[in-house]
Parts: C-alpha cells; structure tokens; sequence
C-alpha cells in the first residue's frame, strides 16, 4: 500500500535521489502528480514545480494552470509554468498531438535542469522560500541547483506501456517497460497502482483535477487503459498484477540477453577508428536476426531494416545501406560489413556514387568530373588521375590501404603489392599511414597521390576521361 515510508522505501532501493537533492517535479494537475507532490513534500523533499499549459482544452487548460499554481501556496515552493502552441508545432513538425506534447515537455524540462533560470517567456510564480525538513545544509530553495526530474508514471502507465510495445512490434527491451530512472528523470511512483494512489489521495483529502479527455478511447494509450486492460480482466482479473510479474521477468531476461550478446559482439566486431567492422560469413553463420540487430541499432538502423542487411551480405562488394538516423552507412566491402559515419572526414571507408563531385575525406578533398577526351588535358601531377571512364564502374569506394593490397602499377604489366610500391617510393612510415586506395569493383584504380592502375589509364579508344583531383588537407 502507498504510503510515506512505503515511498521513500522505493526511492532508497533504487538510489534514485538523496533527500538533499533538489527536485523538479512535472505536475499536471491530475491525481497522479498531485500525489507525487504531495509525497514529495511530507517525506521533506526540497522541490520545484513544473507546469506545461499545452493549450490543447480552452478554459479547461487555464483552470488546470490556476490550479497548479494554487500549490505553491499550500506547499511553499516556486511554480514555473510555460504555455506551448501545441497544435501549432504539430503541424510543423508532422507530428500527433500526444508525441508534440511530449517533445515540447521533455525539452522544456530538460532547459529547467540544465540553465537553471527562467526564459523570459516562462510565467514564474515564486513563493517563500522554503527549506524543507531533514536537509542537511544552510541552502535556500531558489539558490539550490535542480538534479532530477520526477514524473509520477505509476504501475498501471507501466502495464500499458508493456502491452502497446507488444503489440506494436518491438524488441525484449519494449517488454521491460517504462525505466524507474532514465538518465535525470526519475519515477517513484512506478511500483504503486492507480487505485493506490487514489486511495492515497481519498485519506489524505487531496484535491485535484479531472481531464476529461481521458476518458476518450480515440487516443492509443486511453483504448488500452478504458477497454482492452478492463475486456482482458474479466477473463484474467490478476491482469495488472501478472503484467507486472511479467516487467520483472522480461528485465531480468533482458539482463541476461545483453550479457550473452555483447560477448558476442566483442568477439565479432573490430573497432577501427570511426568505424565498426563485421566479418560477414561469421555473422550471417548465427542465422539470428536480433545479434545482427543489437550490432546495427546503436548507429541508427531500425529492427525493419535486418531483412536489408541480410540481402547486404550477397551483395557485390561496395553495396551499401544508409541508417535511418541517417548518420552511419553499413557498407558491403569484400568480406566484411563497414559501419561507417557519413560525415565523410569521419570514416575510413567511403562510398563515392557517379553522382558525387567532390569527397572530403581525413587527408583533404577529392574533386572528380568527366570529361570528353577532346577536352582532356595531360597532367603528370600526382595529385591528378585520369583514367578511362568506360572501365570506371561505380560505386568507388575510398579507403586506407592494408596489407596484402596490389595493383599494377602505371607503367606496369605485373602486379605489385601496394605496401612494396610504397617502400620503392621511398616514403616514411607516418606518409604510408597516410596513404588511401581508390577501388572500382574490387580493383584499386588508383593510390591516391602516388600512382593509377595500368589497367584504366587512357588509351587510343578512350572516348570519356574520370579526372580525380586530390587536394590536400
């Protein structure tokens, strides 16, 4: 049952604050956060509300705000209250009312924690200062920075969580739930039951407000809380209780899943730099979707894009996938996966499409355009390769050499290797570590600033020159 002890016993278990912390806590108006606050202060927790007026209910909003602000009277403490556009900023943004308002929130709330003053477009009610019982120093509560956020997420928001992540399609870790503490935001309420809180609030004569947009079905979270949850218990009327058995099954599960799976991972993948890099038979040999997926995930590639990464690996070398973040590209060179950045001076693999004209990677910029032979000018630059176009195949991948690299050296009928080529010319150890290759299908085309390929360079049938033009960083 909730109660004072009760609560800060949950708090203590799992070390979510200190009782001198100072505590920001996201108050609604509702039943919910009302208590939360209520706990806060009665257990003698020092704190600050935060109230978000979305603008979403008229009159109804206003009076929420009224009487959010109405608690830093009986508690004692400074109310911040900020009133957002919603409707607005969803249409801007492309996105549902609840996810703007939850963007708008978190932002907020996030800019209280980390500036720690008020924006001029903040209404700000300060009330006396209050310094509440058992704090161990001489601090006020305006001079007292803000260290955790609270949000007042109880047992029944987890049981929903759980069930809208099931059926939506997620992983194991969608089946956890809504994490006790998530960097700075941290939920004491998580383990209690919205009739406990009610009850709470019932003995202790809490007054609060009643949003009636609550009791709508037309919202995803509201159809699972008014009639899937209720429909399921009058089969299984231990359903929130079992629901929650289940939160602590499927994070201890999970605790043993990322166990297993990052051993793997350290024995699979190779950190070079800014890139990750996969051995490709030994990573389709485990046939298991969810290692490739605990590979790929951290770089901003979505569970639907597996199948994608699957085909990847019969691929051509050279073929590639971009994340869905947009920031990493997964990359098929030989026999290996290449996770690299796409910011280009980043990466030590680089895709280069026909479409590219210039290509800044770590040792400068290439510049490339075709053009027609009688347009082409003879350059014996090192810093500039003209190859024939027609035995260009794209994409180019850009990389640093390795060892056991060959290719036939301008001039040249046999092969050589790159690393030999490169003691001929004389050059240091650091120059070497310097050193890129261009490949086209598998075929090194050029070391860049040093040599092309004998096998592309321009000959009497050559109708259309590559020129690729290197200049230094």
């Amino acid at each position: 049952m909730l109660s004072i002890g009760a609560f800060q016993q949950y708090i203590h278990q799992h070390h979510l604050f200190q009782p001198k912390d100072h505590l920001l806590l996201a108050v609604s108006g509702g039943v919910d956060s009302i208590v939360l606050t209520d706990l806060c202060y009665k257990a003698g927790y020092r704190f600050t509300i935060a109230h978000c007026n979305f603008q979403l209910r008229g009159e109804e909003s206003d009076a929420d705000e009224i009487f959010v602000r109405s608690l830093g009277e009986k508690y004692k403490v400074e109310v911040l209250v900020k009133k957002f556009d919603t409707e607005q900023y969803a249409a801007a943004n492309k996105l549902s009312i609840q996810e703007a308002a939850r963007v708008l929130r978190y932002t907020w709330f996030e800019e209280l924690i980390s500036r720690q003053t008020p924006s001029s477009d903040e209404l700000i009610e300060r009330k006396s200062e209050y310094r509440p019982t058992g704090a161990s120093d001489g601090a006020t509560h305006h001079s007292s920075l803000i260290t955790h956020l609270l949000t007042a997420h109880h047992a029944d928001d987890n049981n929903e969580t759980l069930l809208m992540n099931f059926f939506r399609g997620t992983g194991l870790h969608g089946l956890t739930g809504i994490p006790v503490a998530n960097g700075k935001i941290k939920r004491p309420l998580l383990s209690f039951s919205k009739d406990e809180l009610m009850v709470y609030a019932q003995e202790h004569q809490l007054q609060f407000r009643e949003d009636a947009s609550n009791q709508s079905s037309k919202y995803t979270r509201n159809f699972f809380r008014n009639e899937l949850i209720p429909a399921i218990s009058k089969v299984f009327p231990q359903v929130n209780e079992n629901l929650q058995d289940n939160i602590k099954r499927f994070k201890e599960i999970e605790q043993l899943y990322q166990l297993s799976t990052q051993k793997l991972i350290q024995k699979l993948c190779k950190q070079k730099g800014a890139e990750l890099h996969i051995p490709v038979k030994q990573l389709m040999e485990y046939k298991n979707r969810a290692l490739i997926y605990e590979i790929i995930h951290p770089f901003g590639f979505s569970e639907k894009q597996i199948d994608e990464v699957q085909k990847l690996a019969d691929s051509d070398s050279g073929k590639y996938i971009d994340a869905a973040s947009m920031k990493f590209r997964l990359i098929k060179h030989q026999h290996w996966f290449i996770i690299a950045p796409l910011i280009s001076i980043e990466a030590q693999t680089i895709v280069i499409e026909e479409s590219n004209q210039e290509v800044d990677y770590e040792s400068g910029q290439l510049t490339i355009e075709k053009l027609s032979i009688n347009n082409h000018q003879l350059s014996t630059s090192q810093t500039i390769a003209t190859l024939d176009a027609s035995k260009i195949q794209f994409p180019l991948l850009l990389r640093k050499y390795k060892q056991g690299d060959y290719f036939y050296p301008l001039g040249m009928r046999k092969k050589k290797k790159v690393a030999r080529f490169l003691i001929d010319q004389k050059l240091s150890k650091t120059d070497k570590e310097k050193i890129w290759v261009l490949e086209s299908n598998q075929r090194i085309i050029w070391v860049v600033g040093q040599r092309i390929d004998d096998r592309f360079k321009i000959t009497p049938p050559t109708k259309e020159v590559l020129k690729i033009n290197l200049i230094s960083g």
